[in-house]
């Protein structure tokens, strides 16, 4: 029955071009990597161009987010906890995204893009905390880019097996999760040191 209606939704889509993948990204009923894997096949049919979903696929990511940071500005923990299951979050991704966001600051927004888990909920505490929404939008455009990138490209390569994008992505996520891991502590020790120096 879930396929059936992931089905119904791409159907919808793609008859909206680039816009069904705007639209798809921003309400995230489907997550972003098929949305964007379909986005690269309906490419390699002809249908859209590989910049048009690269586009509106990273114009609908950046929405959805800036979406999810005025629900947690606004609603905050409670309203999350009881109807962020619909946009894909649950209480878990909140308390971790929550713990990232306290422990690391806002140039997390960037780094945790790229991290399972983290990544859908890291908009909450930076809605929270009342992050400025002009680094936010900066910093999750900069993270969307290449994951837009790299899923359209993915999915343009699988062609009709576009649903395999799981399997075929592993190879090329690991990396991701791994620079960000590592500039995520980069960040984290230039603040402390950037603390210190002032103490000092």
């Amino acid at each position: 029955m879930l396929h059936d209606l992931i089905m119904s939704a791409l159907q919808f889509i793609e008859g909206l071009g680039v816009w069904g993948i705007m639209f798809g990204l921003m309400i995230e009923i489907i997550p972003s990597e098929i949305v964007l894997a379909f986005g690269g096949y309906l490419v390699a049919q002809g249908k859209i161009s590989f910049v048009g979903a690269v586009i509106f696929g990273t114009i609908g990511g950046v929405i959805a987010q800036i979406f999810v940071y005025w629900i947690g500005r606004y609603g905050g923990r409670p309203f999350l906890e009881r109807y962020g299951k619909y946009i894909l979050i649950n209480k878990h991704h909140i308390d971790v995204a929550e713990k990232w966001f306290n422990r690391y600051g806002t140039g997390v927004i960037f780094t945790a893009r790229f991290i399972p888990v983290v990544r859908h909920a890291i908009s909450v505490p930076a809605g929270m905390a009342r992050m400025s929404l002009t680094r936010f939008t900066v910093l999750t455009t900069l993270a969307v880019i290449p994951w837009s990138i790299l899923f359209v490209y993915l999915g343009q390569a699988l062609g009709d097996n576009w649903e395999q994008i799981d399997e075929m992505a592993a190879p090329y996520v690991k990396p991701f999760i791994f620079a960000s891991i590592v500039l995520t502590a980069l960040y984290v020790l230039y603040q402390f040191l950037k603390r210190n120096k002032t103490r000092g």
